[in-house]
Parts: structure tokens; sequence; C-alpha cells
């Protein structure tokens, strides 16, 4: 049986769910592979590439910063599972002017694309928003600091359903990302330089993956209940709205990328990084079957 290391760098359905349903389905077993499934959302870059990683953002990234050589392999979607939520009295993103908004770091992938709409929406974010750094967690002291006062929104990504917890507080979901920016995001990436991408145990990986894609389009019952083991916090009606509403259309059923929207994601991300778009989208995402 092949072996490899798999990393994660974030948390939540956006990163998770497919290999999540991979593993719980033994479709890595049924490919002839071992997993190793890694926490890498404190490992430095270098440790990070040694390891394949579901990451693409992340790894779109340093690929434009240190010409690390990255390509992306499997896409799981093109819309990035991040939510403003907002306290009451804001109704859209414009609103967020003179407001303390907690946010991932501008080098972060999550933060990048956040700032990205964030001037689509009118709003410079090193000027206009008092901006609240913290690192990806589960953005739990995010709601407490809501509840609070302490902040007047957060970007929050897909431990919680977000339109379920606006309705619990009487909070606002001020926006989606993913209807604001799309990108090839999540999905299977190696470092080039450590790992072949024909390598069989990547092979395998792939397989197992696009398996796991099936099952989300395919098994709404299943894919529920394992998204349920994300969503601790919400009732089975809540997991249900929010598959059919952010996982269901916008999931790929064959993990390839949109090179057009790719390469219209890369321009936007080399732009805020104020670094040269040294890469297409067909030379990143290699993600035919």
């Amino acid at each position: 049986m092949h072996t490899i290391d798999l990393a994660y760098v974030g948390r939540g359905l956006h990163e998770e769910l497919a290999a999540y349903i991979a593993d719980q389905e033994d479709y890595y077993a049924d490919e002839g592979v071992h997993v190793a499934l890694r926490d890498g959302c404190t490992w430095d870059d270098e440790r990070l590439r040694r390891c394949a990683t579901i990451g693409l953002g992340r790894a779109l990234l340093s690929r434009l910063t240190d010409g690390t050589p990255w390509v992306g392999l499997n896409v799981n979607t093109h819309r990035p599972l991040f939510w403003f939520l907002a306290r009451p009295g804001l109704s859209s993103l414009a609103d967020l002017a003179g407001r303390r908004l907690a946010v991932h770091a501008p080098h972060t992938a999550p933060g990048c694309f956040t700032r990205i709409v964030l001037r689509k929406a009118g709003l410079d974010p090193d000027r206009d928003i008092q901006t609240v750094v913290r690192p990806p967690g589960d953005y739990g002291m995010d709601l407490r600091r809501l509840r609070d006062g302490e902040i007047d929104a957060a970007l929050v990504g897909s431990t919680m359903a977000p339109e379920a917890v606006a309705a619990e507080y009487g909070w606002r979901v001020l926006a989606w990302m993913g209807d604001h920016f799309q990108i090839p995001t999540v999905g299977l990436a190696v470092d080039t330089t450590y790992t072949d991408p024909d390598d069989p145990a990547v092979q395998a990986v792939l397989r197992a993956h696009r398996r796991a894609l099936k099952v989300i389009h395919d098994d709404p019952d299943t894919t529920v209940r394992y998204i349920q083991t994300f969503l601790g916090g919400h009732t089975a009606d809540e997991a249900r709205a929010h598959y059919d509403t952010f996982i269901a259309p916008y999931f790929s059923t064959d993990g390839r990328a949109d090179l057009a929207i790719g390469d219209a994601a890369i321009t936007a991300v080399a732009a805020e990084l104020g670094v040269p778009a040294t890469v297409t989208a067909a030379e990143f995402c290699r993600t035919a079957p």
C-alpha cells in the first residue's frame, strides 16, 4: 500500500469535507493508499512543502510570492466558504466603513481574498476599516466579541452555518465571499520539488477525492450526515439548508478547474499582493482527469 501525508491548512467544511468523506467511506483504502491527515494550520511554508495539501489558496500565494512550484491537481469548489457576519445596524459591505472587522491576516489566502472583496465594495481595507487580525480557528472568539460588542463584524469560515447563527442572535450575514470572488480553491496540491504529481500515492488520493465529490452530489443524506459532524451546534434542518445553499450547487463533480475563473483570480490576487502574475491557471491547475 502507498503512503502519503496530506495536510489541511484551515478548519471546517470548506477545507475538510471531501477528504473527510474519502476517509470515512474508506476510499483511500479502496484506492490502495494510506493517508496520514495532518494539521498544517500553523506550519511554516517549508514544512508544508513536504506534504500534499488541501489548501490551494495558500499554495497559490506561495507560488506567486516565493516561486515555490506548487501545482493544484484537484479543485473542490470555486467559491470560498467565508461569510461577513455582523451585528444589527449593518446591512451591506459598504456599512463596514469605520467599523471593527475581525479578519485573517493580509498575507493569508482568506485575508487576501477578503481585501479583494472589500475593495470591490469601494472600501480601502487599510484606511476605511478597523481590522482586528486573528489567526484561523473555529471563530468561537469572534462570536463572543460580537455578542459583547467588541467588534462590529467578523469574517467567519465553515465551522458554522452563519445564516443559522445570525438568525439565532439577531445578526446579519452581510455577504458570502463566494458571491463576490471566485477562485479554484481547496482540493489537492503538491510542491513538485518534493512530490511527483504522477506518484501512485498522489494519483490514488485524487481518485478517492473525486469519488468523494460524487458522494456530495449524488448522496445528499450521507453528505449531510457528515456535515453535521462539523456543525455540531446546529440542527439537522440547518445542516441540510447549509448543504442545499452553499455545498451542493457549487462543489465540483469532477475536480477540474475553470481556467477562465482561475486566470481572473490569479490576476486579482497578484495585484492585491503587489507581485507579478507569474503563473497562469493552466500552469497552476493541472486538473484534467
